[in-house]
């Protein structure tokens, strides 16, 4: 670092500005006026949308004569499929870009991986210019990328958010001679806002992701939008689906914890994904089972079971191409009126579906293995899906708990 060339840092630069402690006391904040920073700070409440922020706060910043040609904002995200999001700007582009990186995934941005360096060493602020020489390799891949793409200036600063995460904003410019001290003010003091503003955005669509990946999304946006008290229910015309592993406890028994649980997350990939394509809701998780809803869909439940099934033959072609064993499942599948919504403790809420039409999708899940299907359709749902389904009659049954017998329907096998 100390062959680097020589600026200013940023705490410098304030005491140089600011060369006393009563000066400091009396200093107005922000030091010169700012318009992209009072936009930041003022009118950006009603955006959803991070990149649609910091596209517009770059695009302000040119409009001040601020000269910035890349900037970019690396931040931290709690996903289960990802762990970081950049957003990229550069001057001309009519859209920002966004790239997102699964766990484990290393950024291929130069520049952010050099400024985190620099940053984790404890420097406040991380600047070069192409001119400069240097003798760390990753200092001279980051001027000649520079060089490159005929930029003259970069800085980068840490942004920083709540709960000890550090994430990295950085601009450029292909001024001839770089950013002046005012430029360099002038984007450093929007850090503190652009930290809330943008953490705001992240942790709102964190909310929405992770209600989207526990209970689903339509449940999800209801309890966004407020439906989060005991008791607040909905009565909704839907197919109702129960689907379970067979000989579950057996495979708990015999097989090791790891192999159980990678077993279980390939069954439910080939399971849930057929649900999810044709508007299902998948309310939750039991075990080795699962309960979903289409609501008002009786068409999108039947296409998901049957590539359900197809689904489950190739994993089991998979898996036994690896000498592992086949997997066999049930689903039960009904149609009718359910009551949709919160239903638990005072302290602990379920967003679910209760109601006879669960019941009887329950019990035909646990028909299938008597009658020898993988799928057990009701008389009901046989009806609403018409001749969409290619169906057959399978007889009727007594189900533990239905007062009365139900006829009970299959998908038509090839007569032999």
């Amino acid at each position: 670092m100390s062959d680097l060339p020589r600026f200013p840092s940023g705490s410098e630069r304030r005491r140089d500005r600011w060369n006393d402690d009563e000066q400091m006391k009396a200093r107005v904040w922000p030091s010169c006026p700012n318009p992209a920073l009072g936009w930041l700070a003022n009118a950006t409440c009603g955006e959803r949308y991070l990149d649609n922020i910091f596209f517009e706060l770059c695009r302000r910043l040119r409009a001040q004569k601020v000269p910035i040609t890349w900037a970019s904002v690396f931040l931290q995200i709690d996903h289960p499929q990802w762990s970081a999001l950049q957003v990229l700007w550069r001057h001309g582009m009519n859209e920002p870009k966004l790239v997102l990186s699964s766990p484990g995934e290393k950024s291929t941005d130069l520049f952010y991986e050099r400024s985190m360096a620099a940053i984790g060493a404890g420097v406040d602020e991380f600047r070069i210019r192409p001119e400069g020489c240097c003798m760390s390799d990753d200092d001279m891949k980051l001027i000649e990328c520079l060089r490159r793409e005929l930029l003259t200036d970069y800085v980068a600063w840490p942004l920083p958010f709540t709960q000890g995460k550090c994430n990295l904003i950085y601009f450029a410019t292909d001024r001839p001679c770089g950013f002046r001290d005012d430029d360099l003010l002038s984007l450093s003091e929007l850090i503190p806002v652009l930290s809330s503003v943008l953490e705001v955005r992240v942790k709102n669509r964190l909310a929405h992701d992770l209600l989207e990946t526990y209970v689903g999304s339509h449940a999800g946006e209801a309890i966004l939008g407020g439906a989060t008290k005991r008791g607040d229910c909905v009565t909704v015309e839907a197919a109702v689906m129960v689907v379970d592993l067979r000989g579950f406890t057996s495979i708990c028994e015999q097989w090791p914890r790891d192999d159980v649980i990678d077993m279980l997350n390939d069954y439910f990939d080939a399971v849930s994904e057929p649900i999810e394509r044709y508007g299902g809701e998948i309310l939750k998780f039991m075990g080795d089972g699962l309960l979903a809803i289409f609501p008002c869909d009786a068409a999108g439940a039947s296409r998901a079971v049957a590539d359900m099934c197809a689904a489950m033959a190739s994993l089991n072609a998979i898996r036994q191409a690896r000498g592992a064993g086949a997997l066999d499942f049930g689903v039960g599948v009904n149609y009718g009126d359910v009551v949709y919504g919160n239903i638990g403790s005072r302290k602990r809420l379920d967003f679910t579906v209760i109601g006879q039409a669960v019941n009887v999708a329950a019990r035909l899940e646990a028909l299938t293995k008597r009658v020898g299907r993988n799928a057990a359709f009701s008389a009901v749902f046989a009806a609403k899906v018409g001749t969409g389904a290619k169906l057959e009659h399978l007889g009727e049954f007594c189900l533990r708990g239905i007062c009365r017998p139900i006829a009970v329907y299959g998908f038509a096998e090839p007569s032999r």
